[in-house]
């Protein structure tokens, strides 16, 4: 499940993506076998942290389980 995070919150996709032109048709970030193709991953720090995007808007994006 893809979320966006902004300092101690989760916020789903659909609230920020459907508003950004780099946004597929339904409004949902760019998302294609494990990658973001609306932004670059970011190295993660442990193996115990999901992976994570930052997308062409500046916000950060993870997929947790």
């Amino acid at each position: 499940m893809l979320v966006i995070l902004m300092d101690n919150q989760l916020i789903a996709p659909q609230k920020i993506c459907e508003t950004c032109l780099m946004a597929d048709q339904s409004g949902q970030p760019r998302w294609h076998e494990g990658k973001l193709r609306c932004g670059r991953a970011i190295r993660r720090a442990t193996e115990q942290l999901p992976d994570q995007f930052e997308c062409q808007m500046g916000f950060r994006v993870a997929d947790i389980q």
